[in-house]
């Protein structure tokens, strides 16, 4: 079982994953660099994300990908524009197409099984996908809903993220240690959505 995990930062998505052979892609060093001390069995790569998929995803059974979301996101465009707020509003930006590039590269051209996650966009979604937990996931195959609560998106301390998604960011000097844990993906949900891409093959974790 190979499996492709990118954009992987600190590998919430990955966390309950057992005998598997992963592959993780991320650009940033220093997280490519905590990823690899929770998960020495998997092989790191930091590089660009997007162009490796398209060169390597034939390679793969399995492949997850979670694109960068703040310039899909609700929160940004009903929060930082249309809100009535005292201070500066966020600029308008364009909404990065790599999200679409992915799932039509993934859904025409790939053999194996794989899932594509961001936010729920403040626009309708150019292809349907399927809105669970507050995020939007587009898959070959039909994922279960799953109740996982309230993801503290907006807000929540470093210490209650770091329990809710079950890793620890103590020992390390990094910046936006928040942030880095706000975007990891519950490990609950990883697994879950791991097992509903194989249930008709009998594939658990």
């Amino acid at each position: 079982m190979k499996i492709l995990n990118l954009y992987a930062g600190i590998g919430g998505n990955r966390k309950l994953w057992k005998n598997v052979d992963v592959t993780a892609i991320e650009s940033n060093p220093k997280i490519a660099k905590i990823y690899q001390d929770f998960f020495p069995n998997d092989k790191v790569i930091v590089t660009d994300a997007h162009q490796y998929l398209l060169e390597h995803y034939k390679e793969f059974d399995f492949i997850w990908s979670s694109p960068p979301c703040p310039s899909h996101s609700q929160l940004r465009f009903n929060i930082g524009f249309k809100a009535n707020r005292g201070y500066s509003k966020v600029k308008a930006i364009y909404p990065d197409m790599r999200l679409y590039e992915e799932i039509l590269l993934l859904m025409w051209w790939f053999n194996g099984r794989w899932v594509v996650e961001n936010t729920v966009p403040y626009y309708k979604p150019l292809i349907e996908g399927q809105k669970i937990g507050g995020h939007i996931w587009w898959a070959n195959f039909q994922i279960a809903p799953i109740n996982h609560g309230n993801r503290n998106h907006r807000g929540g301390t470093v210490e209650s993220l770091q329990e809710r998604k079950q890793l620890n960011l103590s020992k390390y000097n990094i910046k936006n240690k928040r942030q880095i844990l706000r975007n990891c993906v519950e490990p609950e949900t990883g697994f879950h959505i791991f097992n509903c891409a194989f249930k008709d093959k009998q594939r658990t974790l």
